[in-house]
């Protein structure tokens, strides 16, 4: 029997990981999970449905009992991943770990991975995808760089101006050079495996893009940046590239 029109145009559904935290609200202050708005916004916005995937016990089961019920993961930004994670003690800036956090979304992406689900990654994101390859990360920008450009700090954001590698999927969805609203202390250093930089940042070579090379992972649509798309919801493109992607894992596009 064919399908209808409305079958073959069901949005896909992608899971966002989410903070867990204390939490001011009203006259309550609880330990909460939650997210920002604008993540869920730039999801929806980009024509797909949006569902919250909070910190919970690590259980294989769970995973994928959660991942089968999903079309694409979107790995969101949040505190500094546990140095002991890729081998390192801990700088003196590096936040105090959320290792409940850590597990769950390490376990999210490696799932994921295996099952070629496609996965954007944003800040924390990027960073959780390359150590969980077997990357290790700057713990503090400023020692290496000399400056604090990249985390101006008291939630403001920075501008950054990265430019993209030719034949990546980044620069497919970006072009070569794009303004990027950046607020990282820490970037990546020894490159996970299987992972190609896809952007850099146009002054200092901080490296602001990751992705699983697609020579290798030809059908494997995996891409994190270190900047915050979702701060400037009047660019979609980020969002949109994982939701298409999303779309034709779950057989409604072409990849």
């Amino acid at each position: 029997m064919a399908s209808s029109a409305s079958e073959r145009h069901v949005r896909p559904v992608v899971g966002l990981t989410t903070y867990l935290q204390q939490a001011a609200t009203g006259v309550w202050d609880v330990k909460a999970s939650f997210l920002p708005a604008i993540y869920i916004e730039g999801v929806t916005l980009a024509g797909g449905i949006a569902t919250l995937l909070p910190p919970q016990p690590v259980d294989e089961s769970i995973v994928e009992r959660v991942l089968d019920g999903l079309d694409g993961l979107v790995v969101t930004g949040g505190k500094d991943v546990d140095p002991a994670a890729y081998g390192q003690a801990a700088h003196p800036t590096t936040d105090d770990p959320a290792r409940d956090r850590d597990a769950w979304e390490f376990a999210l992406l490696r799932g994921a991975l295996a099952r070629r689900l496609p996965v954007l990654g944003i800040c924390r994101g990027a960073q959780v995808l390359n150590v969980a390859l077997g990357g290790t990360l700057h713990q503090h920008l400023p020692d290496v760089l000399g400056h604090s450009r990249h985390q101006a700090g008291n939630a403001v954001f920075t501008t950054s101006s990265v430019r993209t590698v030719p034949g990546t999927r980044l620069a497919e969805l970006i072009g070569e050079s794009s303004d990027a609203q950046c607020y990282h202390h820490q970037a990546i250093d020894r490159l996970g495996d299987g992972l190609v930089v896809s952007a850099q940042d146009g002054v200092d070579g901080v490296i602001e893009a990751v992705e699983l090379d697609r020579a290798t992972h030809p059908d494997t649509w995996t891409l994190a940046v270190q900047w915050h798309p979702e701060e400037r919801l009047d660019d979609l493109r980020l969002f949109a590239g994982v939701v298409h992607a999303a779309a034709a894992y779950a057989g409604e596009g072409v990849r």
